[in-house]
């Protein structure tokens, strides 16, 4: 399993995921789930997966094959596409035709229907951010002002913090630390879950990727503000009254 989360905020888009696939207890790997497109200074434009590796890595790889296509246009290429919208509606489809062409080959194998599900962030020039929540079927939701962040994966364990902190005018250095302790709790709650980390930040109307950095196991910044999150929680709970 993993865990993504996207956040979208006035000063732009924050992007977490981490790298855990797992087929079994006995059979854990490293895989990114965090893709990058981008034109800088004409769109940029971030992918995270979640779900079957297959139907996922085939999906990514039929976007790329599809920006490649000398008879690219704005209905089969997101890097030519007009709005976010239209980007949100080709990966849509693409996972579709993926999942159910997977899905057609191990039809015979009960109980093994695959599943995938993506989140899509990104701006293209003379347009808005946009954040979605691309579904197995292809059709997909949009964060808002009322909802400004989005999860797939393993998202239960990394919600109350952001219901509880995260609004369209929080800072971005707030946000990445949002991001950054929702995972923690993920980790220390589901073992499907793991580390590296990717996190990335596109900020308003830079049209590039702004930051990228990878957050491996040991990351002497990310064990010291899990252990300052988790004393904080402590006492906090010693001080309530009941």
């Amino acid at each position: 399993m993993t865990y993504c989360v996207g956040l979208k905020l006035n000063e732009g888009l924050v992007l977490l995921s981490d790298t855990r696939t797992n087929a079994g207890l006995d059979n854990i790997s490293t895989y990114r789930k965090m893709f990058f497109f981008e034109e800088p200074g004409e769109r940029a434009i971030v992918i995270m997966t979640a779900g079957s590796l297959s139907v996922t890595q085939t999906t990514i790889a039929r976007l790329h094959e599809a920006i490649s296509d000398p008879d690219a246009d704005e209905n089969t290429s997101i890097m030519k596409a007009g709005s976010m919208l239209r980007i949100a509606t080709i990966i849509g489809d693409t996972l579709l035709d993926t999942r159910r062409e997977i899905a057609e080959h191990m039809r015979d194998m009960q109980g093994m229907a695959p599943s995938a599900s993506m989140i899509v962030a990104g701006q293209r020039r003379d347009g808005h951010m946009r954040l979605f929540l691309i579904y197995p079927e292809g059709n997909f939701i949009e964060a808002t002002d009322d909802t400004p962040f989005l999860q797939i994966g393993e998202h239960k364990y990394g919600k109350p913090i952001l219901d509880r902190v995260v609004r369209p005018d929080t800072s971005l250095q707030d946000a990445q630390k949002a991001v950054l302790l929702s995972m923690d709790s993920t980790l220390r709650s589901n073992l499907s879950v793991g580390m590296p980390l990717d996190l990335a930040v596109i900020r308003a109307d830079d049209l590039r990727i702004s930051t990228s950095r990878r957050i491996e196991e040991g990351d002497p910044a990310f064990m010291e503000m899990s252990v300052a999150w988790s004393n904080a929680l402590r006492e906090s709970f010693i001080k309530i009254r009941i």
